[in-house]
Formats: C-alpha cells, sequence, structure tokens
C-alpha cells in the first residue's frame, strides 16, 4: 500500500495526514515532510496518524526524530492517535506502546483536540 501525507494549516499547526504503511519504504517520506515543514519556518506539527495501518521500526524511527527536530527549533510535535478501542490505526498506538516510546509524545485523540490549545494530550 502507498503511502499518502496530505497537509492542511490550523493557526498556529501544520497538520499532516499520513495514510497508508509506514515503512522502511515509505519513512522517508514523512521525514521529508517534517523537514519542508521546519524549513519553512512552521514549527509546530501534528502527524495525524490515524490512517496508518502499519509502522515498523523505521516507521518509529522517524516519529522519533521529528520530534527531536521539533524540539531542536523551539516547535512541538502532537500525534493523532485513535482512542483506545478504535479499530483504525489502533497498530501505532499498540507499536508505540509495545516499544515503551509512547510516553514521549503528546498524542490526542483528533486534530480539533490537537490543535485547540485547550485539550489535555491522551494519557500514555
Amino acid at each position: 500500500m502507498t503511502l499518502k501525507v496530505y497537509e492542511t494549516e490550523q493557526d498556529p499547526w501544520t497538520v499532516l495526514r499520513i495514510r497508508g504503511e509506514l515503512d522502511l519504504v515509505s519513512s522517508p517520506v514523512v521525514r521529508q515532510s517534517v523537514h519542508e515543514a521546519v524549513a519553512e519556518g512552521r514549527h509546530h506539527v501534528v502527524l495525524d496518524l490515524s490512517g496508518v495501518l502499519f509502522c515498523d521500526s523505521s516507521g518509529v524511527n522517524v516519529l522519533i526524530a521529528s520530534r527531536r527536530l521539533m524540539k531542536s527549533c523551539g516547535g512541538r510535535l502532537r500525534l493523532i492517535l485513535p482512542a483506545r478501542g478504535a479499530v483504525d490505526g489502533s497498530h501505532v498506538n499498540k507499536v508505540l506502546g509495545a516499544l515503551g516510546v509512547r510516553r514521549l509524545f503528546d498524542c490526542y485523540p483528533d486534530s480539533d483536540a490537537a490543535t485547540d490549545g485547550e485539550s489535555q494530550p491522551l494519557s500514555a
């Protein structure tokens, strides 16, 4: 399955909706999208992972590298993961939890919660 990245703006956030499989072949596409946002001066990025059906260690590496990049430029990274029990996209949440890195990320159930400035992140 081909990975697609769709970009929208919800000031001051750039939302990158990721659809497909996040793996060794496709993870550079996500990395490049995050780097382009930062290069254009957009330092508040939301990665919507609710449409990611599969994520391997390469995908996790891109998420961690994106977090590091955003911190280095004084920005913020947030992830959108479906609520517990949701079928679509729950694979990423399971992978992050199994690897013990879920706690590194501020995760939200949807785009509105991730960008509104009022909502609290989901518990790890």
